[in-house]
């Protein structure tokens, strides 16, 4: 998962299956014919200026930062006025710092950067503005604002909050119920987030006590060993958040293995597996809270209004906002089918 973010800027109520939808209406070079899906941009603009976007993201080791990568390449597939000028991807930083000089040696139109590190990239950042390139800053903020154009990111807090607000709507009406959490990296700004917004959540809901927390790392093998240490301490509680749909795999490896079905669980950020078990609804996952990859395909699409010199429609601004926090829904057997094709894998 991203390994720094922040909570500043709009708090922009754009769900998963619409977060470039929205943005896109002003950019798109789509027939009005065409649905406004997540992978389709909204209809209303014909081609425009080319635009060359070069794109530097982390390498894809992760579920999530796979379908980061999968939005942004679709997304400007749809443009016929853009080409996508993609690095390799890198999670060292003198690498990535590397990459994205050669896109500014390039002289692309607009840059758009998630960074393996957030205040470790700034200054590439700084220097991209510098030649005259504007930064589209995904996810992961730089340092400085005046190394980016515009940020775009999830909502963090907002995924605790959510998922605490979910589970506790689920047990108000439980006397003494139990809760326990099975985090991320603990040494992640983000980890630290999501469990303050969980833990915020939990504060209006008297009944109910948070017994157990685990830190986990993101990944199959350390959700299943962290959950099943969980498992083994408590014999007895009634709900489940879990940070990451990543590691959550694994999480409901040990939950199986252990024969546990006494509880409720709720995921993260939104994986396909995570929706396809909420539809089965057969196991103890009930619904996930969205950190969307989209922001890949809306960064596009802002990359794209930049370079053309043109807003987003539906603002009455002449220019695309500082910053944009995505909001981060919550999935439920309810709702399922209308996040299925914004599952990643």
């Amino acid at each position: 998962m991203p390994q720094f973010t922040s909570r500043r800027g709009l708090l922009f109520g754009a769900a998963a299956v619409s977060a470039g939808a929205v943005l896109t209406a002003c950019t798109s070079n789509e027939s009005d014919d065409e649905p406004a899906a997540n992978d389709q941009p909204a209809a209303d603009d014909k081609p425009g200026k080319a635009v060359t976007i070069g794109f530097a993201g982390p390498q894809a080791d992760h579920g999530w930062l796979n379908a980061i990568n999968d939005n942004a390449k679709n997304r400007a597939e749809k443009y016929s006025d853009v080409t996508l000028e993609i690095t390799e991807g890198s999670n060292d930083t003198a690498a990535q710092i590397g990459q994205i000089e050669t896109l500014i040696n390039k002289k692309v139109d607009v840059l758009v950067v998630l960074p393996a590190d957030g205040k470790a990239l700034t200054q590439v950042g700084l220097k991209a503005m510098r030649a005259g390139i504007p930064v589209i800053n995904l996810d992961r903020i730089f340092n400085s604002p005046q190394a980016y154009r515009c940020w775009i990111g999830g909502d963090n807090y907002g995924m605790g909050l959510n998922a605490g607000t979910y589970i506790g709507e689920k047990l108000k009406d439980k006397p003494d119920a139990r809760v326990i959490e099975l985090a991320g990296l603990d040494n992640l700004e983000l980890t630290q987030q999501r469990t303050q917004g969980f833990d915020d959540a939990l504060k209006n809901y008297p009944n109910i006590k948070k017994v157990a927390r685990q830190a986990a790392e993101f990944t199959v093998e350390s959700g299943q060993a962290k959950m099943a240490q969980l498992l083994q301490a408590q014999s007895k509680f009634d709900a489940l958040w879990n940070h990451d749909d990543d590691q959550g795999v694994g999480a409901l490896r040990a939950i199986e293995q252990a024969g546990r079905d006494d509880f409720l669980m709720v995921g993260g950020a939104g994986a396909l597996s995570a929706f396809q078990a909420i539809k089965q609804d057969d196991g103890v996952l009930k619904a996930t809270v969205l950190y969307p990859p989209t922001m890949a395909a809306s960064a596009i699409d802002l990359a794209r209004a930049l370079g053309q010199a043109k807003g987003v429609s539906g603002l009455a601004e002449f220019e695309i906002p500082a910053s944009l926090t995505l909001y981060s829904a919550v999935v439920d057997k309810e709702n399922v089918d209308q996040y299925m094709s914004t599952g990643f894998k």
